[in-house]
């Protein structure tokens, strides 16, 4: 196994521990393992481009790995009011539909790669849970938490939008 998919097992390695450290309440710590998992995202990313280590494995793991921990943390935060519940089934919504739609694909023998929009949702995702954990910190933390929550939510919405559009051919398969 290379670096970056060892990366990437690494960041799913980690979600049981950040569930953990936030449930019970050890927030800085949370906020570290979340941090460090979140780099090892644009690291692995990096070091398979670079090398040419890209794997079908890193290629299906890699989104996975941050879902799973993004929407783990988005779960603790609706447990604890941070995030309203009605945001998640949205968030979710997307992802489940275009998860449907790329084994949909697939089973086609389509790859459908991710786009820029759906990047771009992951990286203000990623910018969000941290902000939310600290959020009680300072006020500014609080408002910067939210302005981020609320831009994930477009950018969720919007490339899964875009997704649907540019992919609408799997509809007819």
């Amino acid at each position: 196994m290379n670096l970056p998919n060892k990366l990437t097992l690494a960041r799913i390695i980690a979600v049981p521990v950040f569930v953990v450290l936030y449930m019970r309440g050890l927030f800085i710590p949370a906020f570290i393992i979340f941090i460090l998992a979140s780099l090892t995202d644009m690291l692995d990313g990096k070091i398979a481009r670079k090398y040419n280590l890209i794997t079908n494995f890193g290629k299906i793991m890699d989104p996975l790995a941050d879902k799973i921990l993004v929407y783990s943390a988005f779960c603790l935060m609706v447990e604890d009011g941070a995030v309203p519940s009605w945001m998640l089934i949205i968030i979710l919504l997307r992802e489940f539909a275009v998860s449907g739609m790329r084994t949909v694909a697939a089973a086609n023998g389509i790859v459908i790669a991710a786009g820029m929009s759906g990047k771009i949702k992951t990286v203000l995702q990623m910018i969000a849970v941290p902000l939310l954990i600290l959020r009680s910190v300072h006020p500014v933390l609080n408002t910067l938490a939210t302005v981020f929550l609320w831009a994930s939510l477009v950018m969720t919405v919007y490339s899964g939008v875009e997704y649907i559009v540019q992919n609408k051919q799997v509809f007819k398969e």
